[in-house]
């Protein structure tokens, strides 16, 4: 296999009908799963599961209907594929009493739902497992996986949060600035404003996240038509734990423990994770691969424009058909 970092071209497109991103696929379910202390987490479920089951994880404000594409896609790949929103945002409530404030006291609950949750899904079926997280899912789930969850067959990060961007403040600043604000009482107020009415913000937002202005417009009308799932900015509280959090893993004698296959996909201009960081991580998994994007890749690589997101999208599936192969029962 060649190098994670060698070009490649990009598959064509398969002929089938567009896709409307704007809409649930027919054929899926979407229920709620209750965490062990009765929290009720939205989640989604899509495909038979012939080649085998795959749980996707977002990132910080995402909602299960912004990866409805490419859950698709890997649906029609055959596997049954599972995702869920994270206790607090998307369609799995609150943590305030303001709905657009993304808050977590400690991350170590996103890790304890987790673990919890990837315990009954392995349990459901049979096949090969296979997890792919975004952002701060893929920060989550590589603690977990360090910190002793069972591990998938194989596991795919994309953009992992294992370090924040605090520019312009330096890192020891912005701990500092949000240790005070917590112990000041502003613990579970939004860190900063996002004015949802502002295209000039919408604009910077989108930049920062993707090329594609079209799928960014998606994330904004699944917000402005289904309006509990919408999310602004973090509390304070998020931002000192996200600092606390990528900073433990920096030394965490854990990662150098994993043992699941592990493909790892960053952009090297990424504005709101640092790649210095993944590249870090990935050194330290053992047999871990990396692939780093240029300049054509924001954050969100799998919603950016055709030639990255295909592009990656063929990387995750080649790779996983080599380290996850279905298996046969005959």
């Amino acid at each position: 296999m060649p190098p994670m970092d060698s070009p490649r071209s990009v598959p064509a497109p398969i002929d089938r009908p567009i896709f409307d991103r704007r809409a649930w696929p027919m054929d899926g379910r979407l229920d709620y799963w209750n965490a062990p202390d009765g929290w009720p987490l939205r989640r989604y479920r899509l495909g038979d599961g012939q080649r085998g089951r795959m749980l996707v994880l977002g990132g910080r404000g995402d909602m299960i209907e912004k990866y409805l594409e490419v859950i698709r896609h890997w649906a029609d790949r055959g596997w049954a594929v599972t995702s869920f929103d994270w206790r607090g945002q998307g369609g799995s409530g609150r943590l305030t009493d303001d709905p657009l404030c993304g808050h977590i006291d400690d991350f170590g609950q996103w890790i304890a739902d987790l673990t919890a949750f990837a315990a009954d899904w392995r349990a459901e079926g049979e096949g090969p497992t296979v997890i792919v997280a975004h952002s701060m899912g893929g920060h989550l789930l590589l603690r977990a996986l360090a910190e002793g969850m069972a591990p998938p067959d194989a596991a795919v990060t994309v953009a992992p949060m294992m370090g924040v961007h605090s520019a312009p403040l330096p890192r020891w600043l912005a701990v500092a600035i949000a240790g005070m604000m917590c112990a000041l009482g502003f613990d579970r107020k939004q860190a900063w404003t996002q004015k949802e009415d502002s295209e000039r913000q919408r604009h910077m937002r989108q930049k920062r996240l993707t090329h594609d202005p079209d799928r960014y417009a998606d994330e904004l009308w699944w917000r402005d038509h289904s309006r509990d799932v919408a999310l602004g900015a973090p509390s304070w509280k998020w931002v000192a734990q996200a600092l606390h959090s990528t900073r433990a893993m920096e030394t965490h004698a854990g990662l150098e423990r994993i043992s699941v296959p592990l493909l790892i996909l960053a952009a090297r201009n990424d504005r709101l994770v640092s790649t210095l960081a993944i590249r870090r991580t990935a050194a330290r998994v053992p047999g871990a691969r990396l692939h780093v994007y240029g300049a054509e890749a924001a954050h969100e690589i799998l919603r950016e424009l055709d030639p990255v997101r295909l592009d990656a999208l063929a990387r995750i599936d080649d790779f996983l058909d080599e380290v996850a192969p279905k298996r046969n029962h005959g």
